[in-house]
């Protein structure tokens, strides 16, 4: 069997990409329904609503349950894996969203005609509130759920 053929029978594996890929097409919705505009990059850019991050990690953590048992070592290996991943995307990153949107607002402060930063803005859409990890990680959950049983 080739890789690729091997790749994409792999449940855990296409759980979670089904994970991250429903997330980021929901994102992209939901951007478009409250900005009225549609941004490309919102289908692969991180934070928003739903995280793609805890979609995906949760879609994978469900299915390897559902596929090696809740008593298995990938289990345990996947629940804290996504653990640290949903935790990571409201702390360290949510507040690196912060900082930037800050920057950026002193950018456009100081920038003036002769002093005129060139540098591109910084990236806000970082981190996710607790809710859009919530939503992502029951996302997950479901598609684990209804990819696997």
């Amino acid at each position: 069997m080739n890789f690729f053929t091997e790749l994409f029978a792999n449940q855990i594996f296409m759980s979670a990409f089904i994970g991250w890929f429903v997330a980021q097409v929901l994102k992209t919705l939901i951007h478009l329904w409250f900005h009225k505009e549609f941004v490309a990059e919102r289908l692969i850019g991180s934070g928003g609503m739903p995280s793609s991050h805890s979609s995906t990690v949760c879609a994978m953590a469900t299915s390897t349950a559902i596929l090696y048992g809740a008593g298995s070592f990938e289990f345990a290996v996947t629940v804290f894996f996504a653990i640290i991943v949903m935790h990571d995307a409201m702390g360290v990153r949510q507040e690196t969203g912060k900082q930037a949107k800050i920057l950026n607002e002193f950018l456009a402060m100081f920038s003036t005609t002769e002093n005129n930063f060139t540098e591109e803005k910084l990236k806000e859409f970082v981190g996710h509130t607790p809710l859009q990890v919530l939503m992502g990680g029951l996302l997950g959950i479901l598609i684990g759920l209804l990819y696997c049983l």
